[in-house]
């Protein structure tokens, strides 16, 4: 028997709730308060469900019987009707801001802020949204177009950086998968242009590998006239084989003079490790140096404009353009390499104790199982021997003959 539109007023509270059925699962519930509210019986997958389809009188029983036939019509198509509202309501509510600006923000936040990225890390990955914003940041995340986001990339590859198109296009990717995680957008447009983009040609750091070049570039650093924040940076880098963002995000507390170590924290590292750097004579006599202009700073290398942030990555790189450095000489990446070569060809030192100085991994891992010593000891003799040879270049003396190990 279904109900008549004059009855429902009538209906009374009681003790307890209380339920008037309309038929087909359509049901008013008459709670003690007076309050009566529609709900919608069903069964769906063997599980028997209900869902709430609102009060009366705001919601009539015409209405009612309306939103019951629609949630019927769902489940006849094999749809949970309560379980498509519940995606509603979350993807309204995140839709408040849905711009994709604001979804890459987020997204640099999950997966890389709360996650304890290194902060070079969080700095590239808003590097690359920086390339975004400007064409598709304000648009709505679920209405960008594969093509206007590959006119945005196209522009990158014109400016012949096609290296940063690929990964740029990687990045919106990313974040395309993130806001279809978060129900905000259903397709991610960027992975259809995977092969829309020039693949660039493979290119490594320069470094330079002849010992003579080498203290040649060292004497030109030294009489680099810009700043001494920069200068230090550079005369540094080359003696204690760390990578660029390593050094440049350095803070004070880190350093230990008394016991001339640099103990890098596991979050700036390439592989999440602590990694500890053995400091020669010649590296502590720069830090000191580098601690009467920013000692009282956070940063060990403070950026010009703010000492609240490190250096930009670009410096070092910038200043050796300015000596007349090309990029195809000498990069900041590089002198890693240079110290790689050099001291495996000397023959004087234990491959693992230099890849461990380098702070590289084991690409065998049975190797890398049983290879846990950090070979400490051989690390600070391999430092000081490394910076007195550096000098041995940089003074112009006779360069030091690099001869191989016996049996090598």
């Amino acid at each position: 028997m279904t109900l008549k539109v004059t009855q429902i007023p009538a209906f009374q509270p009681a003790n307890r709730p209380y339920r008037k059925f309309d038929g087909r699962g359509l049901y008013i519930e008459v709670r003690p308060n007076g309050s009566k509210l529609w709900y919608f019986k069903y069964r769906f997958l063997g599980s028997e469900k209900r869902m709430a389809l609102g009060p009366f009188p705001e919601v009539r029983l015409a209405e009612a019987r309306e939103k019951c036939e629609e949630a019927r019509r769902m489940i006849r198509a094999g749809e949970d009707p309560s379980h498509n509202r519940k995606m509603e309501k979350i993807k309204a509510r995140l839709s408040a801001d849905n711009s994709f600006q604001s979804v890459a923000e987020d997204f640099i936040n999950v997966r890389f802020v709360a996650s304890g990225k290194a902060e070079a890390t969080i700095e590239k990955a808003r590097w690359f949204l920086s390339h975004l914003t400007p064409a598709i940041g304000p648009r709505p995340i679920d209405a960008i177009e594969p093509a206007e986001l590959l006119a945005v990339l196209k522009k990158i590859e014109r400016a012949g950086k096609r290296e940063t198109a690929i990964r740029t296009r990687a990045f919106a990717s990313r974040v395309f998968r993130h806001g279809v995680a978060m129900a905000l957008c259903k397709h991610d447009p960027a992975a259809l242009l995977g092969g829309a983009l020039a693949t660039p040609q493979v290119t490594h750091h320069a470094a330079v590998l002849d010992p003579k070049k080498l203290g040649e570039v060292l004497c030109t650093i030294d009489d680099y006239g810009g700043g001494v924040i920069v200068k230090i940076a550079m005369q540094l880098l080359p003696h204690v084989f760390l990578r660029p963002g390593e050094l440049r995000f350095g803070k004070w507390p880190e350093v230990d003079f008394d016991e001339a170590i640099w103990r890098i924290p596991e979050e700036r590292t390439k592989l999440r490790r602590p990694h500890s750097v053995p400091l020669s004579r010649q590296s502590l006599s720069l830090l000191k140096q580098l601690r009467e202009n920013t000692g009282w700073m956070e940063f060990m290398f403070p950026g010009e404009r703010s000492h609240r942030k490190p250096m930009c990555e670009n410096a070092m790189n910038l200043a050796y353009r300015r000596m007349g450095l090309g990029k195809d000489v000498v990069t900041a990446h590089g002198f890693r390499a240079t110290a790689s070569t050099l001291l495996n060809e000397s023959g004087k030192w234990l491959p693992d104790a230099i890849e461990r100085a380098l702070a590289h991994g084991h690409s065998n891992a049975v190797r890398g199982a049983y290879a846990r010593g950090q070979h400490w000891d051989e690390r600070v003799a391999m430092a000081q021997w490394w910076s007195d040879y550096l000098d041995e270049l940089r003074i112009g003396a006779e360069v030091i003959p690099i001869r191989r190990r016996a049996g090598r």
